[in-house]
């Protein structure tokens, strides 16, 4: 698996720290910096495509998938706890967001605050694709800020709400967690099948794709009921996961691959080198000492006078013999 290294994930995971805190700061940034509200305010949950596609690729997408695989640890029923408690916060928070839009839209400008949206979606999707790029780029929050401002009509404001903006939002935020539980879930089959990086840019392209037709609404061009975002998201999926991938962690030892073509590793044969190397030299050397097993009876070893000289501290004279059998064979035990 290629483990992404977006320098924006590991800014985040410096400044939050565990994986469950960077999951939960991935999933609910969409509300904080303004770009779930954008959305409910320019119309985008009106469908239930527009519902799926905001709750995968806003509240999921590349960013939940990555934490999920690359960064938390545990078994699955574990993670599940973790995304369903992070769940229990993101829903009910996208529906009191979602139940304030009818009220945005009555002192908003709507044809010029959806232009805005759109810029903020392709803006993110820009940040995805590429850091280089996301350097230039201002944040999500100063273009709705902006858009805010150059919409903004007081003559129209009425504190209204509606429970279908509220159900809509509700179901986003249910459709991005239902994503990232399906992620951890899966994670053991996922990890080391999926290339992170590919499939972060195809995301990125997703988000391209639908924010596309907001930008594009006065010239109704794109305009279409068809998902043609969760189409390309699909396609990235199918082209980021690679089934004959080794999965993370590799084998057990017990596989015993690390060794050689005998199936033994190599402490092994330096071990079976050494033994034979003290073999052949046993064999060379003879023993230093005599054989403990001599019968009773059996008559003493033959011991030369020069040895017996030696053996008692004295000096050997070497012109009592012509030949010095310690020069000519130094391995010849004193008893042979």
């Amino acid at each position: 698996m290629s483990v992404s290294r977006h320098p924006i994930a590991l800014r985040l995971e410096r400044q939050v720290g565990s994986a469950t805190k960077l999951l939960a700061t991935v999933m609910v940034l969409p509300l904080v910096d303004g770009i779930f509200p954008a959305l409910v305010i320019a119309g985008v949950l009106s469908t239930a495509t527009g519902v799926v596609e905001t709750g995968i690729l806003i509240f999921g997408g590349s960013a939940t998938a990555a934490v999920i695989l690359a960064e938390m640890d545990g078994s699955r029923r574990e993670m599940a706890t973790s995304v369903l408690l992070i769940g229990a916060v993101i829903i009910p928070l996208a529906a009191l967001e979602a139940a304030f839009a009818p009220t945005f839209k009555g002192f908003l400008n709507l044809p010029v605050f959806e232009r805005f949206a759109g810029l903020v979606i392709l803006t993110i999707a820009a940040k995805t694709a590429s850091s280089e790029i996301g350097e230039y780029l201002p944040s999500p929050g100063i273009i709705i800020a902006l858009g805010l401002v150059a919409s903004f009509e007081p003559s129209g404001f009425v504190i209204a709400t509606s429970p279908e903006y509220v159900l809509n939002g509700a179901a986003a935020a249910g459709v991005g967690v239902a994503f990232a539980l399906t992620i951890a879930l899966l994670s053991p089959h996922l990890r080391g099948r999926v290339d992170i990086d590919r499939f972060r840019f195809g995301s990125a392209v997703a988000l391209g794709v639908l924010a596309l037709p907001i930008l594009l609404g006065p010239f109704d061009l794109m305009q279409t009921e068809a998902p043609i975002a969760l189409a390309v998201l699909a396609v990235t999926t199918l082209f980021a996961y690679d089934p004959n991938a080794d999965v993370v962690g590799g084998d057990s030892p017990a596989d015993g691959s690390d060794g050689g073509d005998d199936g033994t590793d190599g402490a092994g044969d330096e071990s079976g080198d050494a033994s034979d190397d003290d073999a052949v030299g046993d064999e060379d050397r003879g023993p230093t000492d005599p054989p403990l097993d001599t019968p009773p009876n059996a008559p003493g070893p033959i011991v030369d006078d020069d040895v017996a000289v030696l053996a008692n501290g004295g000096d050997r004279d070497v012109s009592d013999d012509d030949t010095d059998p310690f020069a000519d064979d130094d391995s010849r035990a004193p008893w042979l």
